[in-house]
């Protein structure tokens, strides 16, 4: 989990879910990314941007 992304594994890691719901969950942050404007990378999520939704410090 470096750098300043997470991507499908590590959230997999971090909620402990599938494959399947990882990659819904990213989908979903992303496109909340996209509606406030913000370009987003698929296959991506930013750090800072998924520990605050779920709030993990």
């Amino acid at each position: 989990m470096d750098g300043k992304y997470y991507t499908y594994k590590d959230i997999m890691v971090c909620l402990k879910c599938s494959e399947s719901k990882a990659y819904m969950i990213m989908r979903q942050l992303n496109d909340e990314l996209t509606k406030k404007g913000f370009m987003t990378m698929r296959g991506r999520i930013p750090k800072k941007y998924f520990e605050e939704r779920f709030n993990i410090s």
